[in-house]
């Protein structure tokens, strides 16, 4: 059976990176119906955070990425890893380090000096004297002195790196607390990991955890190391270009949907296609066929995606998610009418919210530039008539063609272009030229609403 895991440090939020990590991840195992796992590495307890910790499941949680088990954190784990620690100790495949810091930094100062590779020189590898004192020692892994560590990358290919690159790396610092390299191969082992995607910032770690893996026995998974999403200059992606807090997309109006499928499509791909629904990802997605070669954030493509989902989400689950942003519509007789109006117009549920609330609020101020553009000449004559026709109108008006029936009735009477009618409404109804049709104001609005506006609109006009 396939299993996959996600593993964050709990020391802040959840970058979309990760997140698009977990996906791939969490792709694999639903592809497979295997399991997917979620790992907390939380051993760094100077920089843990509980906050990022529920940060990071309520992300989770929003997406919709839902793992298999309880949520195993490191933290509680530590007693598991020392009885790892001490049976290499036993076994002679790890040893005791006495080497003060003073020691290692002149080892360190002398090799960069002769321009080698900085890295411990094994001189406590075989150490039977008497231990210094005052030194608390670290312990150390003992690393194959030749040949070749080699493994082969689902998405790099075959890796051989040269045992001689590969030091005898600590696995436990003198305080006891294990080291990163050393816990992550023991719990991808323990929980049974078949398959690791992460990025490829992780690739030359991978060497160290197959040495732990052979030291202790334990089979090695398959590896997939992904490469980093740049910004659309090709650059490291920063906070400013779109690697935030994953839960600040949902504050901006995202929808999870598209912020997954924005994801899937940012170093894997099938085809042309760029629309995926979560069971088409799931059904189509396979690691081997994740780009070699970094990809680029583009948030054009990611406002088309969201806008898209927007358009194609049912109008009642609208309300509901416009209520996050200061928008119930939830009793509005008009609901339907209203998000058909406004959702080919938002690319944000925050966009979504604005465009709803233009046709909500009567406008108590018109924008200079547009008003000086349409209230001039007839305007107010026109707006006038407009009013009266629509009071004394002798059909039903309710729906948007009932509404434009009266416009082109005016157009026609008052023998003048669409425009002359079409721009004083739009700025007297919305206080501005931009907006919904006008057709589908006026109905969602209503015949007194709408007059309401003009006659506050004409006592504006000079």
């Amino acid at each position: 059976m396939t299993v996959t895991r996600f593993a964050p440090s709990p020391t802040g939020y959840l970058h979309i990176g990760g997140l698009r990590t977990a996906l791939f991840s969490w792709l694999t195992a639903q592809h497979n119906k295997g399991e997917f796992l979620l790992r907390i590495e939380d051993t760094d307890m100077a920089r843990n955070s509980e906050e990022a910790t529920e940060a990071i499941l309520k992300a989770f949680e929003w997406v919709g990425l839902s793992h298999d088990g309880e949520v195993v954190y490191q933290s509680k784990r530590f007693d598991l890893y020392k009885k790892y620690i001490d049976q290499l100790l036993e076994e002679g495949k790890a040893y005791k380090c006495y080497m003060s810091k003073e020691e290692l930094d002149a080892l360190r100062e002398e090799q960069m000096a002769k321009k080698e590779r900085t890295r411990y020189d094994g001189r406590y590898r075989d150490f039977t004297g008497t231990p210094p004192e005052g030194v608390e020692p670290v312990i150390r892994i003992k690393a194959p002195q030749e040949g070749t560590i080699s493994f082969v990358d689902g998405v790099k290919g075959e890796m051989n790196i040269a045992a001689s690159e590969v030091d005898d790396f600590v696995i436990a610092r003198a305080d006891g607390s294990p080291t990163y390299n050393f816990v992550v191969a023991i719990d991808d082992a323990l929980m049974g990991l078949t398959d690791v995607i992460r990025g490829d910032d992780h690739l030359y770690n991978t060497p160290k955890q197959i040495v732990v893996y052979n030291a202790l026995g334990f089979p090695i998974p398959k590896f997939n190391h992904v490469a980093m999403i740049n910004n659309e200059q090709g650059k490291k992606l920063s906070k400013r270009d779109g690697a935030t807090d994953v839960m600040d997309y949902k504050e901006m109006g995202y929808l999870p949907e598209a912020l997954l499928n924005f994801l899937v499509r940012l170093g894997w791909s099938h085809g042309d296609q760029e629309i995926f629904s979560i069971e088409e990802m799931i059904a189509l997605f396979d690691p081997k066929n994740i780009n070699k070669s970094a990809s680029n954030y583009n948030l054009d493509k990611l406002l088309w995606l969201n806008s898209h989902y927007i358009k194609n989400t049912p109008n009642d689950q609208l309300a509901i998610l416009l209520k996050d942003f200061g928008v119930d519509i939830h009793g509005h007789d008009k609901l339907e009418l209203l998000l058909d109006a406004t959702k080919e117009r938002g690319k944000t549920l925050v966009e979504l919210a604005e465009q709803i609330n233009l046709i909500l609020t009567t406008p108590t101020q018109y924008d200079e530039k547009a008003s000086k553009k349409a209230f001039k000449g007839e305007a107010k004559e026109i707006l006038n008539d407009f009013a009266l026709m629509l009071k004394s109108w002798d059909k039903t008006l309710h729906l948007p063609c009932d509404y434009h029936e009266v416009m082109e009735k005016i157009v026609e009477t008052k023998e003048i272009g669409f425009g002359k009618i079409g721009m004083p409404l739009r700025v007297s109804l919305l206080g501005s030229m931009t907006g919904s049709g006008l057709d589908e104001i006026m109905a969602i609005l209503g015949v007194d609403a709408t007059v309401s506006r003009i006659e506050r609109a004409i006592q504006t006009i000079e």
